[in-house]
């Protein structure tokens, strides 16, 4: 069967920024009216803060020496400054001075450093600057390299020191004093961006950096090793052994670095977190960063905003490190990406590669559920509208089309990478020539290339070749077909090939975000209304529908897109420019910025937030195990008193268990109970011979009393408490999980005397996922309606049971029958366990109007009167109306204790980590000589 390719669902409408900026404003006061800590700051992390730091001379600069600098120019990569030998024709990357001599001045006992703006991620920077109309802000990052100016004495770094004719060089950070790094962090405190300064208006608030220092091996193996030669060209679908060997991981050799660096950002973002303050983390750069921020900060309300594409499960899964990087995104509250792919991708491969489960809002991991969501990236249109508006731009666009006078122009900007697909764009257009001649010598295709962070000799000489092939094969003396210029343009150039085009083609293999598009639909709103073909695989695909969307493998496809492009008429160039021309307005730098703030803001404070559960204090449990005259204590068994495996016949209990319940249960003042959801026959087996432990079987529907003084001589029996409810469900219910057993491979039905579970955890996850949704759909509509049963959705399985049966019905009914217990303990793990600990939300503090206290009334639960006990069972006369009772035991003396981890989402009081430390717990009540400590 062919295969069929599925859009993504279409990007949500999004609201002006205005009515964006009214919403935030009312959700933050929507949040502090509930009593949820809203600061009005947001932290942002991103790899390097967006200043370029230069330590200059300590000698007072000379006319002479400001005039050598002069404006500078753009630099060759905008980036990255990379260490090159440059010739008197390389364009330099000098650093910019400040416009008067005053500020130029140099305090001859300090330091001087001087700063500009960083070139690159320019719309993740507009978008942060927006957001200063209506929040404080702070950008964490990197200091990046800092670079050494005429004149200072500071050591070069080793891999600069061979570029003698480099003006500016970076500095070996284990070179710099204290002093220097104070007197930047000083300098940068003051800073504010010239081209884009923070305050703008008088009602902006501040913006501030916050400089994260690392050494250069760390930020080095972090950045060119671990980001570059292993998470970028996977998250763009390079495997390595397809990429040139200068990016070939060897056996994780960066990971330390990259975790180092991590847990640097982590810690500079503790440092200057404030209680409410909202924290964006930004790219693959920092994926560890949330569970690192989340063990420092328990509380803080975190995002992940991701820029990059992200892979198939298929592809992400090559990764050795594939879930401890997965564990680290999901500290975040909220994970975003740019678009509805890559978000189902990661939701994917948080299932596949974790075992996690997948609900609708997100990604549960151990009930803390990580909301996951996509909102596109757009550009500073206001910003492109008034460069557009240079006067330098009119002469270019006149110079070009004298130049191509009479020909189609087509244009396409990409940097020098093996995912922007620019060998495929030129295999194309020389397709179009073979397949259309009429275009020969009527059609021009400008190609400008940037270098790249990871320029390759190969590539670079495969494109000059390919280029050369196509001009010698199709131009002539007077015509040159292709035009490839592998430099930085500058921007009236850039803006005025953009305008003239007859059509632009940016044709990456797969792409993030692609700012080149945008910025060609707002140029082309002014001049001719060309069209756009666009790779499908651009995260910026989605968005701009009216683009012709191809997929630049198809050679053929590409072909037939750009001569219809070149031929389409007028009338239907400015439809498709009238609705492309309105997404990029509408989804813009600074609508994507509100939109994440809004988002969080939508997450944060509610009942799927992560919240801190604390410790079990085990000093305070040894006090009040110890003054109570009578003791209630349940115990869930999987994942409790033991742990959770593979195969459910091999949780066997452990010696030191056994030990603790034999030790528990022989105390005359307590009572032991162990309720589970395994059947009576498996207790029995292995709890058997525990003859003072009472036992619940199948989440509450066979209860076996404990035996004891109270009750010697009479043989302990189940008690089944489903006898008086309608079970002819079971049967119906039963057919429908095998209808779906046989349409789920590995799946199958486990049919127990109370109720019928359907289990999937050996079927593939995402299809036994879907099946489960779609059997829970048709048990809640047509079956539970009809009869008194309900469906609880449990780990990989789907279960069906009496609607009066549930382990919180047997803890009400425990509680009932042992009102006069002073002290009570419950453990549990998983989802079933958290009716018992909502059952134990009745013993609250009750006061009288004098504001003494008072007992707590406690009326009979239904599952008291569902079976008599084995005494009563004897006596034929009519079983005794209930009546309410007093519960004795303080809220303080309730121990209702989940395991697992601390932000787990949890009714319980209290938590621990593995089911070893409930036994633990145990035995130190148990031992009056144990030491007087608690769990840090």
């Amino acid at each position: 069967m062919a295969a069929t390719t599925h859009p993504d669902p279409p990007i949500p409408l999004i609201d002006s920024l205005d009515n964006l900026r009214v919403s935030i404003s009312k959700l933050q006061e929507d949040h502090l009216s509930k009593g949820v800590p809203v600061s009005g700051r947001i932290i942002h992390v991103t790899h390097y803060i967006p200043i370029v730091a230069t330590l200059e001379s300590n000698a007072p600069p000379t006319a002479s020496t400001i005039s050598e600098h002069g404006v500078p120019t753009p630099p060759r990569t905008p980036d990255r400054e990379r260490s090159l030998t440059l010739t008197p024709s390389t364009v330099l990357d000098i650093p910019r001075p400040t416009s008067s001599l005053d500020e130029r001045s140099v305090e001859l006992d300090g330091p001087k450093w001087s700063l500009r703006p960083r070139r690159g991620h320019s719309a993740m920077n507009s978008g942060i600057q927006s957001l200063c109309a209506t929040h404080e802000q702070v950008i964490v990052g990197w200091t990046g390299d800092l670079k050494k100016g005429p004149g200072s004495d500071v050591e070069l770094s080793e891999e600069n020191t061979s570029s003698a004719t480099i003006t500016t060089t970076s500095i070996a950070t284990g070179a710099l004093t204290e002093t220097d790094k104070a007197a930047l962090e000083e300098k940068i405190a003051s800073y504010q961006d010239p081209i884009e300064p923070s305050s703008s208006s008088a009602s902006s608030k501040p913006l501030s950096y916050a400089p994260v220092w690392l050494n250069d091996a760390t930020a080095h193996g972090h950045y060119d090793g671990y980001c570059k030669t292993t998470l970028w060209p996977l998250f763009h679908y390079l495997l390595w052994q397809d990429v040139t060997t200068e990016l070939q991981p060897v056996d994780d050799v960066h990971w330390k670095a990259y975790v180092k660096a991590n847990e640097a950002y982590a810690k500079k973002v503790a440092e200057v977190y404030q209680a409410g303050d909202l924290v964006w983390i930004h790219d693959y750069h920092c994926l560890l960063v949330p569970k690192m921020l989340r063990a420092l900060v328990p509380d803080a309300y975190i995002g992940l905003f991701v820029h990059t594409p992200f892979p198939s499960s298929e592809v992400f899964r090559c990764l050795p490190k594939r879930k401890e990087l997965l564990d680290g995104m999901l500290g975040a509250n909220l994970v975003c990406f740019n678009t509805y792919s890559y978000a189902r991708h990661f939701s994917s491969s948080c299932v596949r590669v974790c075992g996690y489960e997948s609900t609708s809002n997100g990604i549960d991991v151990q009930g803390q559920v990580t909301t996951v969501l996509y909102c596109p990236v757009g550009i500073d249109a206001d910003r492109v509208e008034k460069d557009l508006e240079r006067p330098g731009i009119p002469p270019k666009m006149e110079a070009v089309r004298a130049l191509y006078q009479g020909k189609k122009i087509i244009v396409g900007r990409d940097k020098l990478d093996v995912v922007k697909g620019v060998v495929q764009k030129l295999k194309a257009f020389e397709k179009l020539l073979i397949d259309y001649p009429e275009w020969r010598g009527k059609v021009v295709l400008i190609q400008v290339t940037s270098p790249s962070l990871t320029d390759s000799p190969k590539l670079e000489r495969h494109v000059t070749e390919l280029v050369s092939h196509i001009n010698g094969e199709y131009g002539s003396l007077d015509f040159v077909p292709v035009h490839h210029y592998h430099q930085t343009i500058k921007k009236d150039e850039f803006y005025a090939l953009l305008s003239v085009a007859d059509l632009a083609l940016i044709t990456p293999l797969r792409d993030g975000m692609n700012t080149t598009s945008m910025e060609y639909i707002i140029s082309q709103e002014r001049t001719n209304k060309s069209p756009l073909v666009l790779s499908e695989f651009m995260g910026t695909s989605p968005n701009l529908s009216q683009a012709l969307q191809v997929n630049p493998w198809d050679l053929g496809d590409v072909t037939r897109q750009i001569n219809y492009g070149l031929r389409m008429n007028d009338v239907e160039k400015s439809h498709r420019q009238a609705a492309l021309y309105k997404s990029v307005r509408m989804h813009t730098s600074h609508t994507w910025a509100a939109v994440l703030v809004k988002m969080l803001l939508s997450v944060v404070g509610n009942e799927k937030s992560a919240k801190q559960t604390p410790y079990l204090d085990r000093v305070k449990l040894r006090a009040k195990y110890a003054a109570a005259n009578k003791r209630l204590l349940m115990f869930d068994y999987d994942g409790t008193l033991t742990p959770i495996v593979k195969t459910p016949s091999m949780a066997v209990p452990s010696k030191q268990t056994l030990e603790a319940l034999q030790k528990l249960s022989s105390d005359p003042k307590n009572v032991v109970y162990i309720i589970s959801g395994r059947d009576g026959a498996f207790l029995d087996q292995h709890l058997g011979h525990l003859s003072d432990v009472g036992f619940s079987a199948e989440h509450g529907s066979f209860l076996k009393e404990p035996g004891g003084p109270g009750l010697a001589g009479i043989q302990r029996e189940w008690a089944n408490l489903t006898l008086s409810l309608d079970m002819s469900w079971m049967n119906e219910v039963r057919e429908i999980f095998e209808y779906y057993t046989e349409r789920t491979t590995g799946s199958f039905v486990e049919l127990k005397k109370s109720s019928v579970t359907w289990h999937y955890r050996a079927s593939d996850p995402d299809w036994g996922s879907f099946q489960c949704k779609q059997c829970l759909d048709l048990l809640e509509t047509n079956v539970a309606p009809k009869r008194p049963i309900e469906v609880l959705v449990g780990k990989m399985c789907l279960e069906v049971r009496p609607i009066a049966i549930n382990k919180g019905e047997i803890v009400k009914r425990l509680l009932y029958n042992h009102s006069d217990a002073e002290f009570i303990f419950c453990a549990g793990d998983d989802k079933t366990d958290e009716d018992m600990f909502r059952a134990l939300q009745i013993v609250i503090p009750q006061f009288s109007p004098n504001g003494a206290s008072t007992p707590n009334r406690m009326e009979p639960p239904i599952s008291a009167s569902l079976s008599a006990s084995p005494a009563h069972s004897a006596n034929t006369s009519p079983k005794p109306e209930l009546q309410p009772v007093d519960l004795l035991a303080d809220p303080t003396c309730v121990f209702s204790t989940s395991v697992g981890p601390s932000t787990k989402k949890t009714l319980a009081k209290w938590h621990v980590t593995t089911p070893q430390e409930i036994v633990e717990s145990i035995l130190e009540a148990l031992d009056e000589d144990a030491p007087e400590k608690s769990h840090l």
